[in-house]
Parts: C-alpha cells; structure tokens; sequence
C-alpha cells in the first residue's frame, strides 16, 4: 500500500510529499520535472527503485510544483524558490540532514541546493546529472537550441502517448508494460503545454559554476551504454565537484529502470559509509556590494549634519530590504554596503529595490553582484574570491545600475527582471574574461 500524501508550504504553494522506511539516513529524492508521487507506485520499475532504497533509508520524496500532487503554478519558478521548497518538504517531514539524490535536469537543483546549504546535506547522488542542457563554449556536446526546439515539439505532440513517437518514453526501456505504464505516468505528471514551458525554462539552467563549491561526499552515477545521455554531461559534473566518485553500471536505460539492486547497492553502500561533512566555514552565496555615487561631492554640497542623516536613512534602508529578502548585511561601508544571500534571485531583487529606494531620498547608487563560494570569517565578516569579484563587478557599474556576474545570470532563471548582457570585462585582481549583465 502506497504511505500516505502529505503537504508542505513553501512560498503560499503546497508541495505534496511522502515520507516511508525507517533507515537511519534520511534520503531525499528531488524529482525531474516530469513527476507524480502516487502514480509512481503504479510503475513497476519506480516502485521497485524505492522499495530497494526503503532497505536502508527513510525516503522522502515529493512533486515539484506544477507536477503531480503539488500546486500548479502561474508563471515561472526560479531554482532559488525550488531550494525553498526542497527546505519546506524536509522541515514538513521533520528532516534536519539528508542524504539528495537526483538525476538528469533535476541534478542542477539537488547541486544547487547541497551548495547552498552544506549542512543540511550529508551526501550527493547524482544519476546521469546534467549541469547545463544547450550547447555552449565549452560545453559543445548538449543539444543545440534547434534540436531543443525540435524535442519540445515531439514531446508535445506526443505528450502521454503509448508510442514510439513520444521521446520521453525512452525512459522506460524496451518493456511494454512499463512503457505504458510511464505513459501514464507521463499524463498525471502535467499537461503538455506545462511540459513545455518547463522544457524551455530548463533550457537556460546552468550550474556549472556551483560544482567546485559542493563539499559533501558525492556519487556520480550512469548506465554505461545509456541511450538517453551523453555520458560528458556526467563526466563533467564528476570532475568538477571536489573528490567525487564516478561510477558506470551497465546497461542502457536510467539508473531506476530495470533491476534496482545493482544501483540500490551502490548507492546504500556509498551513503552508510559516507561521514556527513565536518561544520563547513565555506557557503555559496550571492555577494552585493552597493556603492553610493559621488558620496563625497553630495557631502559637501548638504553639509555635515544632513549628510549623517542622509548615511543613517541609507543603512536603514538596506537592512530593511535585505532582511525582507533573508539576507544579511555583513557591513555597512559608509557609503555603501555589503550583504550576502542565499539565493541570487532575492539578491538581485534586492539591488533594484535599493537602487529605488536611494532615488526617493536624494542619492544614487550602482550595485555588484556574484554568486560564489564565501568563507565565513570571525565577527561574522566573510571574505573569498566571490566578494572580491561582487566589489569589482560594482565598480565597473554606472550611475543607477546593478551589474551582475553570468553566474547570477545562470542561476535566476525565471526571475521577475531582465538581465541584459554588457559585454565581457577584465576584472582587477580575477583572472580571465568575465560576462556582466545589467539588471533591470
């Protein structure tokens, strides 16, 4: 009998979840964006997946919004407000520390979110992870944006379909009952046209820069022959997350399709003989830097006494509107400041408010902003590359401007602004070239 559907909160949406097994470790399934929680027990092959992992984990897993159970959704849905909801179905569920597993698109969230939150994330297993889905410099064996376009018309077309027309059903290998069961699957997972929006806001993810920030143990997994993937979406994420161990199974279908005790003993034998991560002094965050301009010429001009009045306003404002994204102001500059978040959405939401905000009482003021990873320094300073980088990227910004890395471009995905590209720009002190976009 499939264990009861119950409901998290995370940002007035509810998110159905489902907890099962008594194993000392918790585990967490982040799902694809093709998922449904109940219907799952139906599929012969999905069952039988989470039955072998129930042998040595409580399991907990759930449907993303728009999918299955959960809410559907208005509109897009930034990784960042999914890194809430992965924290709102484990704190539902009463999980303080869990093992993430995730594979192929849904990789980039279960990366994200293990970055963001070291400890809250004993382990990472990811299955045929995919950091980025287009092709770029780099990154040249992904589809193209025409092949992108191609597939999202199959999959419309094709949306539930016992067919060899619909794409996705390569997922369920060549067993009939278990392709019509994963057609199925695929009609109460969402509507084509869902589907869809989904494909093309995937298209744009890219966590590629998040990778050397993991810092707890992580198992990289595929099928040697998979016909699905290409196998440098895995290897990449392999090499570039620090010690993490790359396994190839064989066959040539998903890790949860077919047999599951080969991929359910390999992962039970990685996490119970993975130690959770020691309390880390490291976290990915999302830097601002704000900058007050011409501060010294707008003393003069008003005087002494206004000016400190004019600075006392400033640094209430910032706090304000950091506190109201969950961030934290590390300092206040004197003329300008430095906070940090946990996502880069709320940063950059937070830069263009201040920069309104510093309109209405007589200054102006420009922004830097860059994701990466920060080391937490005693009286609750940080310090790292990625401040360094945020406090360049604000130089280089205009009057009235919030400039951003590309990293905070790939990351806020489906945000409620526009990031428009400025060019490439050296930065003093960083190596390389590095792509800044303003925000508006």
């Amino acid at each position: 009998m499939p264990p009861e559907t119950r409901y998290a909160v995370s940002h007035g949406s509810y998110l159905a979840y489902q907890s099962f097994g008594e194993g000392e470790i918790d585990l967490v399934l982040v799902p694809t964006s093709l998922s449904n929680i109940e219907v799952a027990w139906e599929h012969p092959d999905l069952s039988a997946f989470l039955r072998r992992l129930v042998r040595f984990a409580r399991v907990i897993h759930f449907d993303r919004r728009g999918n299955g159970m959960s809410d559907a959704v208005k509109g897009p849905v930034t990784l960042e407000e999914q890194v809430d909801d992965v924290r709102a179905v484990l704190a539902a569920a009463g999980s303080e520390e869990a093992a993430v597993l995730a594979g192929y698109e849904a990789a980039g969230l279960a990366i994200l979110f293990a970055a963001a939150h070291p400890d809250r994330v004993r382990a990472l297993v990811l299955a045929a992870p995919m950091p980025r889905l287009l092709r770029g410099p780099g990154y040249e064996w992904a589809q193209s944006e025409e092949e992108r376009d191609e597939r999202v018309r199959d999959v419309v077309e094709h949306w539930g379909e016992d067919s060899p027309a619909n794409p996705w059903l390569a997922l369920a290998g060549p067993d009939p009952v278990s392709r019509s069961a994963m057609a199925r699957y695929q009609r109460l997972a969402s509507g084509p046209g869902d589907a869809a929006a989904v494909m093309m806001q995937n298209a744009s993810m890219d966590v590629r820069g998040v990778l050397p920030s993991i810092q707890c143990p992580t198992l990289v997994m595929r099928r040697r022959d998979e016909l699905f993937m290409d196998e440098r979406h895995s290897r990449h994420v392999a090499e570039h997350i620090p010690g993490a161990r790359y396994v190839e199974l064989p066959g040539d279908q998903p890790v949860w399709i077919g047999d599951p005790e080969e991929p359910g003993r390999e992962i039970e034998s990685f996490l119970t003989g993975a130690r959770p991560p020691l309390a880390s002094e490291r976290v990915l965050a999302t830097v601002l830097f704000t900058d007050i301009v011409g501060s010294t010429n707008r003393a003069t001009e008003v005087g002494d006494a206004r000016w400190t009045e004019l600075l006392r306003r400033h640094d209430e404002l910032v706090r304000a509107e950091v506190d109201m994204r969950r961030g934290r102001v590390v300092k206040t500059l004197g003329d300008g400041a430095l906070a940090m978040f946990d996502g880069p959405s709320r940063a950059v939401d937070c830069a263009l408010a201040l920069r309104d905000q510093t309109r209405r009482i007589g200054l102006s003021m420009r922004a830097g902003l860059h994701t990466g990873e920060c080391e937490l320094m005693p009286e609750e300073d940080i310090g790292g590359v990625a401040v360094h980088i945020a406090a360049r990227i604000a130089v280089l910004a205009g009057e009235d401007e919030v400039l951003t890395s590309g990293t905070v471009k790939d990351l806020t995905v489906g945000g409620p602004f526009t990031l428009t590209y400025r060019g490439e720009s050296r930065l003093k002190g960083v190596d390389g070239a590095w792509r800044l976009f303003a925000a508006q």
